[in-house]
């Protein structure tokens, strides 16, 4: 029973948005391959090869924008600065809406009955982790983050 905290730390710290992608991928991953339902034509494919690119392509910009303004990108640490700015001026969550189109990207590439997972990826993500985020922001800024938040959807 003593080990109930330490195995709680551990989970924790194992428990992150890019390990839920990789979850949410690979249960994708496993329809397209073992219950395949749906032919994929090859141009349905290119677009989800061009959402994967879209995706990462939002998550490098996005590491970009936390680095320069010297913050953490790590969802449960305290943030020194709110990013407003660029992509945050359009989604406050433009890394988790890159996960969701890499998944959706994938699922296109894979097999697109897969697509399913995508709102239920959206809903975990925000469950585990944006609404403790937003949170998070709104004790560290207060009226700063809800003026944010009331322009700025959460996903786009």
């Amino acid at each position: 029973m003593s080990d109930l905290p330490f195995i709680h730390r551990l989970l924790r710290q194992w428990e992150s948005p890019p390990t839920w992608l990789a979850v949410f991928l690979i249960l994708a991953w496993a329809q397209s391959r073992f219950l395949p339902l749906l032919p994929v034509p090859h141009g349905v494919r290119l677009i989800g090869l061009g959402l994967i690119v879209a995706g990462a392509t939002l998550l490098v910009a996005s590491a970009v924008a936390f680095r320069a303004q010297k913050t953490t990108i790590l969802p449960r640490e305290v943030p020194r600065a709110m990013i407003t700015s660029g992509l945050y001026s359009r989604s406050r969550n433009p890394i988790y809406l890159g996960d969701a189109l890499m998944l959706a990207g994938a699922a296109l590439a894979w097999d697109a009955a897969s697509l399913l997972l995508v709102p239920v990826f959206m809903a975990v993500i925000t469950r585990r982790f944006i609404l403790g985020e937003e949170a998070g922001l709104r004790r560290t800024f207060g009226t700063e983050f809800d003026a944010y938040a009331a322009r700025v959807r959460r996903w786009l």
